[in-house]
């Protein structure tokens, strides 16, 4: 598609399930070719089982991350099978993985084994640990970064348990990092010819995401500690509040803010007291100032709150289901629902990608079936005819007979 701005990206990605395929589908949808390297001994990227709603080596799990991407199945552990993809890293512009921080090596997939084939490579691998440190020979998942990093810690209700975040947010911001530490090392690479190894970990990602509760232990030894109903950690109100029939998040980041909450909520006596007359007295008597809010908000239903707080100006919004979520005008209108053609699920709808670099891509091309496109690549890209497609077939370069379905599309 013409016009979008990482056309002219060429990505092998040695990717799997999530946080991988997270970061590279984006890069996907502004254009870049993204070439899945799927492994036929085990059919695949394990995404394309992940239920409840997989059949047939596909699952609507793998369409949500594989959109306008190509399969191309390669057995790199074959000797004819790593010789096509050594052909297609001498073509491209980066190697991506998500694997075990020890892996890469393994797999001979770092910048110091590849380039001798093509000296602008680069070779980004998202792992759990990263390749140095004592756990890097460990798998790490998103549930136990969120534990890890103390994210549990404050996540939840000061009575109740450590809670995980209800999305794999350290995958998808690992996802992100990883793209974007792909695309400044493409960028340099271009620029000085020589490229280089991403070593980008989920770890590394939920702690830099500490920010400011990090900065603030390390400086004054503070500890950051669970909130009553998520409150802001220094902020008041900024917090969910119970309705006469529902829940509303309100936030008065800014004084202003709380000069216009207090009159849209009547100007109750109490607001008045100098005990809430800044942020700095109202985080000092934060509990008595929540409970009063509290009690004004329980009076009328969410919807009569929404009405009053947004035509005043104050920071606020209901929480929402997530069906409620994809319902919401604003999701339409900003285009955040995708759709796809799908020969075994039908028309598959899912969200768009929010990266925003020029006009956003018109349309879009469904997850691509296991394979699909090896022949077409490899013919495409480095010249391999059909004969030579079926010697390198023979020698178990695509796996093994019976391995994983692919076609010779």
């Amino acid at each position: 598609m013409s016009g979008l701005p990482l056309q002219d990206v060429r990505i092998l990605a040695v990717e799997q399930y999530g946080a991988g395929p997270f970061g590279s589908v984006h890069l996907a949808d502004l254009g870049a070719e993204v070439i899945k390297v799927e492994d036929p001994r085990f059919g695949g990227d394990v995404g394309r089982q992940t239920p409840p709603y997989a059949e047939g080596g596909d699952s609507l799990f793998f369409e949500a991350f594989n959109r306008n991407k190509r399969s191309v199945l390669l057995d790199l552990t074959n000797p004819q099978g790593r010789e096509v993809f050594e052909r297609l890293v001498a073509v491209s512009d980066a190697v991506y993985s998500n694997l075990r921080g020890d892996v890469p090596e393994k797999m001979r997939i770092r910048y110091d084994d590849l380039k001798h084939l093509n000296p602008r490579i680069v070779c980004c691998s998202l792992s759990g640990y990263g390749m140095t440190g004592p756990r890097s020979e460990q798998p790490g998942y998103d549930y136990m970064l969120q534990g890890l990093a103390g994210w549990m810690s404050v996540t939840g209700e000061p009575d109740g348990p450590p809670t995980k975040s209800g999305l794999s947010m350290v995958d998808y911001s690992g996802g992100l990092v990883a793209a974007l530490s792909m695309l400044s090392a493409i960028h340099g690479a271009r620029r000085d010819g020589v490229g280089c190894d991403c070593d980008v970990s989920l770890y590394d990602t939920a702690i830099g995401m500490l920010t400011y509760l990090a900065t603030w232990h390390l400086n004054r030894d503070f500890e950051p500690k669970r909130t009553h109903h998520s409150a802001h950690p220094s902020l008041v109100p900024f917090q969910n509040f119970p309705t006469a029939d529902s829940w509303i998040v309100i936030g008065c980041a800014k004084q202003k803010f709380w000069e216009k909450f207090v009159e849209a909520i009547g100007s109750p006596a109490w607001a008045a007291e100098s005990r809430f007359a800044t942020p700095a007295e109202r985080y000092e008597n934060s509990a008595e100032c929540v409970r009063l809010i509290e009690r004004e908000l329980a009076g009328r239903s969410t919807a009569d709150w929404l009405t009053a707080l947004e035509a005043a100006g104050v920071p606020c919004a209901p929480i929402n289901t997530v069906p409620e979520a994809l319902r919401e005008e604003h999701t339409a209108a900003r285009g955040m629902v995708v759709r796809t053609e799908h020969p075994r699920f039908g028309q598959v709808e899912q969200v768009a990608s929010p990266v925003r670099a020029g006009q956003p891509r018109a349309e879009h091309d469904r997850a691509p079936q296991l394979g699909e496109h090896t022949s077409s690549t490899l013919d495409d890209l480095i010249g391999v005819d059909a004969a030579e497609f079926r010697r390198l077939a023979a020698g178990g370069a695509f796996g093994a007979e019976g391995d994983a379905p692919w076609t010779s599309s």
